[in-house]
């Protein structure tokens, strides 16, 4: 029904982490987010990842980021065996339910560089 990806330079938001601290990381990751990211000891590679995969599900979703789904609308954890956990808030679910789907695959890689997600809306 759906499918999206994206490509995101660790530098980049490690750059904009240490340019602008704290409101960086509040303005696009949710606490749960930063908490899962931050506890690592380099914490970009996942943070990258996880703005990646607010990208490629906006993507999927066919919605792009606006005033009323934003970065925060998608939140991206960690099941029991460290797999991505994609959350939803309720306009996104909204959104995911009138496409006709039940739920969002989602992906996450990197390298030294890049980090990448991938996502797939499927009923």
């Amino acid at each position: 029904l759906g499918v999206g990806v994206d490509l995101t330079e660790i530098d980049r938001i490690r750059s904009a982490h240490q340019k602008h601290g704290k409101l960086f990381l509040d303005k696009i990751f949710t606490p749960a987010e930063q908490e899962l990211c931050l506890a690592k000891a380099n914490p970009y590679p996942s943070l990258a990842a996880r703005f990646a995969a607010k990208e490629a599900v906006s993507k999927a979703l066919g919605t792009g980021f606006n005033e009323k789904f934003g970065l925060k609308s998608v939140s991206v954890l960690a099941g029991p065996e460290g797999e991505p956990l994609l959350e939803l808030d309720q306009l996104a679910q909204k959104l995911l339910e009138q496409k006709g789907a039940k739920k969002i695959l989602i992906s996450l890689t990197h390298t030294e560089n890049l980090a990448e997600a991938f996502a797939v809306v499927v009923r």
